[in-house]
């Protein structure tokens, strides 16, 4: 599947008409990072977002970080061990599948950087966590990540 960031948006401003939510036009700010990339340092002042890793059609995780949530949005998706269902995590467990080697899986935070594109949809927080979780689960049910929740809840 390719992603098109552009028009899944057009599509869940639809979504979030029918859920009695206008959206402006400059709400929603899509930020692409093509692989190889640097982690984004701080989610913006007044932000919130929705991410999406893929790796080339594959889409991998997609999650949500509010305007208190910068380690999540930052730095925990990196490393395996920061939380709980981390991207880093998912992919040392699903190495064989993706062809990693030993050193791959030691520094899985550069792998990820170097190989990974990473797409960040951002939020003005007056939006309101409701519309955030709104769009997380639109482009989960729209994209279905591989590495969604916990493993005993993937499809």
């Amino acid at each position: 599947m390719t992603w098109l960031p552009n028009q899944t948006l057009a599509d869940f401003a639809n979504v979030a008409r029918l859920a009695g939510v206008t959206l402006a036009t400059d709400d929603i700010r899509i930020e692409t990072l093509p692989a190889p990339h640097a982690s984004p340092t701080q989610l913006p002042t007044g932000q919130m977002a929705v991410y999406v890793f893929t790796h080339g059609a594959d889409v991998l995780k997609v999650g949500k970080v509010g305007p208190k949530s910068q380690p999540r949005y930052t730095s925990q998706h990196y490393n395996p061990g920061s939380a709980q269902s981390t991207l880093a995590a998912s992919v040392i467990a699903d190495a064989e599948r993706l062809g990693l080697g030993e050193a791959d899986m030691e520094e899985i935070g550069n792998w990820i950087r170097a190989n990974v594109d990473r797409v960040n949809i951002l939020l003005p927080t007056q939006l309101g966590v409701p519309v955030l979780t709104l769009l997380e689960s639109f482009l989960q049910c729209r994209l279905r990540p591989r590495y969604e929740g916990f493993k005993s809840q993937r499809g």
